[in-house]
């Protein structure tokens, strides 16, 4: 296993789902960019509700920064040349929602306001 930390921009939709044992879990895309000016496509699945909340809220287009397990892959397209991509089993997700938040915080108020949701709120 690796363990590895991403950046990149949610790419369509996430989707929750549930598995044949009745659990909730939550899939999406990530699209990340490499050296050579290419993105790299990341496919994410979380099984954390705070985490699996955190994705749903999240739209197309939107930043996203995760920690998970990583497994890297390769996926061919039709004219038969080869492309990286990555599969995440994320633990943890931070967005530039959490980013506001944590500044917030670090400038001295450890509670958020009525106006503020808390973070399993993003």
């Amino acid at each position: 296993m690796i363990d590895g930390l991403i950046t990149g921009k949610i790419y369509g939709e996430p989707q929750q789902r549930t598995g044949k044992n009745g659990s909730s879990f939550v899939t999406a895309k990530v699209r990340c960019a490499s050296g050579e000016g290419d993105g790299v496509f990341v496919n994410v699945i979380a099984f954390d509700a705070d985490t699996c909340h955190t994705l749903m809220a999240l739209d197309d287009g939107e930043g996203i920064s995760m920690a998970g397990t990583l497994t890297p892959k390769v996926w061919t397209d039709k004219e038969g040349v080869a492309h990286p991509a990555l599969d995440i089993v994320a633990h943890q997700v931070l967005t530039a929602y959490h980013v506001q938040r944590k500044r917030k915080a670090c400038a001295g108020g450890r509670h958020h306001s009525g106006d503020d949701p808390p973070m399993s709120q993003y």
